[in-house]
């Protein structure tokens, strides 16, 4: 009977290193400069660069028009598997945009839940 209990404990921490493991790379691949494009907006497409920076176990980073001009710092950053949301204010709003992993190097996603989102790790 303690054997069967060591086993399941054994089962138990490997299963959670291993879910751990996978909540770590998911957080590896939003970090560094993507340039993300915004359609349809009421002011049109928007293009603007996001960096994305980790630090111990948040992000930090920045939000950059489309010519590298700084425009806000990011407030928040929720990563979840192959998804990451992040939210900053932008001209007096409150703004989220949600990253989700398409390939290696590409996004899909939505600003505000209302506008589609495309973009691409800039090197």
């Amino acid at each position: 009977m303690k054997k069967a209990g060591l086993l399941f404990a054994g089962l138990f921490f490997l299963l959670l290193s291993v879910n751990i493991k996978a909540q770590t790379s998911g957080a590896d691949y939003f970090t560094g400069k993507w340039n993300i494009l915004v359609k349809g907006t009421p002011n049109g497409d928007i293009r603007m660069f996001v960096t994305l920076q980790k630090q111990d176990t948040t992000f930090a980073g920045s939000v950059q028009d489309s010519t590298g001009q700084f425009i806000t710092k990011i407030d928040k950053v929720e990563i979840n598997g192959d998804k990451a949301i992040i939210y900053f204010n932008a001209q007096g709003y409150d703004v989220n945009l949600e990253m989700d992993k398409k390939d290696d190097d590409h996004i899909n996603g939505s600003m505000m839940g209302m506008f589609d989102a495309e973009g691409e790790r800039v090197n």
